[in-house]
């Protein structure tokens, strides 16, 4: 029985079909998945309002630390994957000092979040390699290779197991991050508005956030965020960094600066909004430009593997046809 199951499962048939499956479900699934989409802004703001409350919390608790109430993120935390990352000391051995601005950058804040992410990154390569070697030893793929090459692609795969959290944790900043660059520059034109008409810093973020749910969710989520931190902490500079170290984009770490020297020294903010705007979209628009510059030489191949054949047997096939015919 299980030779039979092992000869069904490695026929390159069985094989071919299994690719082509899971090929067309993946072609429905892009194309189905932009009807039943909802907006999740409701939720993103709610999950925002909630860390609000937390942050109040906190800092209520940090004032009056001799009640003993300590309420912290930390009281979030999911007790098995605690125990995990306690009992093997993964903090000291997988954790630096980029690792918790890059989980806040793809917009996981909470100190579950990492927690989670080093137990996958501790738990992953034992399963890609307990898979990989059933797939090569058990069912006894790959047999025309060397011993030592099939070991080597075993533990390729376990090492890839070790990094695949750390290449989702980089799709879901890079998302975040592009999505947040192309909303920046209106933002900050909406900011400029509210400021020169009289509004503060945390208004006119509230007015920007509430104005660019739709567009930019991620920017909603992280401007929310600040005005709660510039709300409840005793140092603006501190929930600007803030905003700067989670978002760890260079316009938005400009910002943030131009802000805390004007609350500094007393300089007008409008005018260094109304620059930092102009920078933006200016390079909103170069982007665009790189992107359409680099457009021609990536059509070349598809040009030359599916245009060029297909022009070339409808130009030269009736004439191939009448050659034929005649010898």
């Amino acid at each position: 029985m299980s030779q039979e199951l092992a000869a069904t499962l490695t026929d390159p048939a069985t094989i071919v079909a299994v690719l082509v499956a899971i090929a067309v479900f993946a072609t429905f699934y892009t194309l189905a998945v932009p009807f039943f989409e909802r907006g999740d802004l409701n939720k993103r703001m709610k999950a925002v309002s909630t860390e609000r409350e937390q942050i109040r919390a906190r800092e209520r608790a940090r004032l009056n630390a001799d009640t003993g109430s300590r309420a912290t993120l930390r009281n979030q935390n999911s007790r098995p994957v605690r125990q995990i990352v306690e009992r093997f000391n993964l903090r000291k051995a997988l954790v630096d000092d980029n690792t918790m601005n890059k989980l806040r950058a793809a917009g996981f804040r909470s100190e579950n979040a990492l927690n989670t992410f080093l137990v996958a990154r501790f738990l992953l390569p034992f399963l890609f390699l307990a898979v990989a070697a059933f797939w090569m030893f058990g069912l006894g793929n790959l047999v025309d290779k060397g011993l030592p090459i099939r070991i080597f692609i075993v533990i390729g795969i376990a090492y890839i197991g070790f990094y695949a959290p750390n290449i989702y944790i980089s799709n879901r900043m890079g998302k975040r991050q592009l999505s947040i660059k192309r909303a920046w520059p209106d933002a900050l034109d909406m900011m400029l508005i509210c400021v020169e008409s009289g509004i503060s810093i945390e208004a006119a973020m509230r007015r920007v956030s509430e104005e660019l749910g739709e567009q930019s969710p991620p920017l909603a989520e992280e401007m929310v965020l600040t005005t709660a931190e510039l709300s409840f902490l005793p140092d603006r500079r501190v929930a600007l960094d803030n905003l700067a170290a989670r978002t760890q984009i260079d316009l938005v770490r400009s910002v943030t600066q131009a802000l805390i020297q004007a609350d500094r020294y007393g300089t007008p903010v409008a005018t260094a909004l109304r620059v930092l705007a102009q920078e933006g979209r200016d390079e909103r628009m170069n982007d665009a430009e790189k992107k359409a510059a680099a457009l021609p030489p990536k059509l070349t191949v598809p040009m030359i593997l599916f245009f060029l054949p297909v022009l070339v047997a409808v130009i030269l096939g009736p004439a191939g046809i009448q050659v034929a015919d005649r010898f």
